[in-house]
């Protein structure tokens, strides 16, 4: 297994054990080929997990200003023959990322290619985007 897929495979368990420390009970499909990692039953309705891992970021001044993960699909045997495709709602709910031990969650329908959540406020005075606080788990599951 390559250090990747060891990475991947250790984000999907991650944010599955989040769920199930909440008491939320989760599936997961049979095979390689399905979309979405696993589903979780919230409130008596599944929805479509894509788990993520992702990594830090910085500012200009060397700090941790936050996480960003793909939200794109890569498919093809090798970098001549692969293709990124976005993830739609036709295809999953949410997007899961697990960072410092806490698991979080974005709806599909805001990321392109790429997620970003902000740590700290830029320090150029703008207001702070995609609060990581915004998207924890927690705090998600409450407004379903």
């Amino acid at each position: 297994m390559n250090d990747t897929k060891l990475k991947g495979n250790l984000t999907e368990m991650q944010c599955m054990l989040a769920f199930m420390k909440l008491g939320y009970q989760i599936s997961i499909p049979f095979g390689e080929d399905c979309r979405y990692d696993f589903i979780a039953d919230i409130n008596n309705k599944l929805y479509r997990i894509q788990c993520k891992t992702s990594s830090e970021f910085t500012d200009a001044s060397g700090e941790i200003a936050g996480i960003t993960f793909k939200t794109c699909r890569q498919t093809g045997s090798n970098a001549r023959t692969s293709i990124r495709t976005k993830y739609t709602k036709d295809d999953i709910d949410y997007f899961a990322t697990f960072y410092n031990d806490k698991c979080y969650l974005v709806p599909v329908e805001e990321s392109s290619i790429e997620k970003r959540l902000r740590i700290i406020p830029p320090k150029n005075g703008t207001k702070m985007q995609n609060n990581i606080n915004d998207y924890e788990l927690c705090e998600v599951l409450k407004a379903l």
